[in-house]
Protein backbone atom coordinates (compact mmCIF):
# COMPACT_ATOMS: atom_id res chain seq x y z
CA UNK A 1 0.00 0.00 0.00
CA UNK A 2 0.99 3.68 -0.74
CA UNK A 3 0.03 6.44 1.33
CA UNK A 4 -1.96 8.71 -1.12
CA UNK A 5 -3.29 11.47 0.43
CA UNK A 6 -2.80 13.34 4.27
CA UNK A 7 -4.92 15.79 6.05
CA UNK A 8 -6.67 16.86 9.18
CA UNK A 9 -10.00 17.47 6.98
CA UNK A 10 -12.05 14.44 7.68
CA UNK A 11 -14.22 15.73 4.78
CA UNK A 12 -11.67 15.36 2.30
CA UNK A 13 -10.68 11.47 3.10
CA UNK A 14 -14.81 10.90 2.59
CA UNK A 15 -14.63 12.71 -0.69
CA UNK A 16 -11.96 11.31 -2.07
CA UNK A 17 -12.61 8.08 -1.27
CA UNK A 18 -15.96 8.38 -2.77
CA UNK A 19 -14.14 9.18 -6.31
CA UNK A 20 -11.72 6.32 -5.70
CA UNK A 21 -14.74 4.05 -5.33
CA UNK A 22 -16.80 5.38 -8.66
CA UNK A 23 -12.99 4.74 -10.20
CA UNK A 24 -13.12 1.30 -9.05
CA UNK A 25 -10.04 2.01 -7.24
CA UNK A 26 -10.24 0.01 -3.08
CA UNK A 27 -8.79 2.71 -0.94
CA UNK A 28 -8.04 2.29 2.93
CA UNK A 29 -8.29 5.33 5.53
CA UNK A 30 -5.93 5.04 8.05
CA UNK A 31 -5.71 7.01 11.46
CA UNK A 32 -9.51 7.70 11.24
CA UNK A 33 -9.53 6.94 14.79
CA UNK A 34 -6.50 9.02 16.40
CA UNK A 35 -9.34 11.89 17.43
CA UNK A 36 -9.92 9.86 20.64
CA UNK A 37 -6.40 9.87 21.57
CA UNK A 38 -6.11 13.53 20.79
CA UNK A 39 -9.20 14.45 22.36
CA UNK A 40 -11.19 15.55 18.78
CA UNK A 41 -9.35 18.90 18.63
CA UNK A 42 -8.55 17.53 14.64
CA UNK A 43 -4.80 18.05 15.16
CA UNK A 44 -3.56 14.84 13.81
CA UNK A 45 -3.81 14.34 10.10
CA UNK A 46 -5.48 11.17 8.65
CA UNK A 47 -3.86 9.19 5.84
CA UNK A 48 -5.78 7.16 2.72
CA UNK A 49 -3.93 4.77 1.07
CA UNK A 50 -4.49 2.76 -2.22
CA UNK A 51 -2.78 -0.37 -3.64
CA UNK A 52 0.37 0.10 -5.41
CA UNK A 53 -0.71 -0.71 -8.79
CA UNK A 54 -3.93 1.78 -8.20
CA UNK A 55 -1.30 4.41 -7.04
CA UNK A 56 -0.85 6.78 -9.96
CA UNK A 57 -4.25 6.41 -11.72
CA UNK A 58 -5.72 7.06 -7.79
CA UNK A 59 -3.32 10.13 -7.90
CA UNK A 60 -4.57 11.08 -11.16
CA UNK A 61 -8.34 10.84 -10.04
CA UNK A 62 -7.74 13.27 -7.12
CA UNK A 63 -5.87 15.74 -9.29
CA UNK A 64 -8.21 16.01 -11.86
CA UNK A 65 -11.01 16.67 -9.19
CA UNK A 66 -9.14 19.58 -7.40
CA UNK A 67 -7.38 17.43 -4.69
CA UNK A 68 -3.63 17.09 -3.79
CA UNK A 69 -2.00 14.30 -3.22
CA UNK A 70 1.31 13.32 -1.64
CA UNK A 71 4.59 13.72 -4.00
CA UNK A 72 6.19 10.34 -4.83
Amino acid sequence: MKELLRTTDPTVIAFATALLDGEGIAAFALDVHMSTLEGSVGILPRRLCVRDGDFWRARLVLRDNGIACLEE
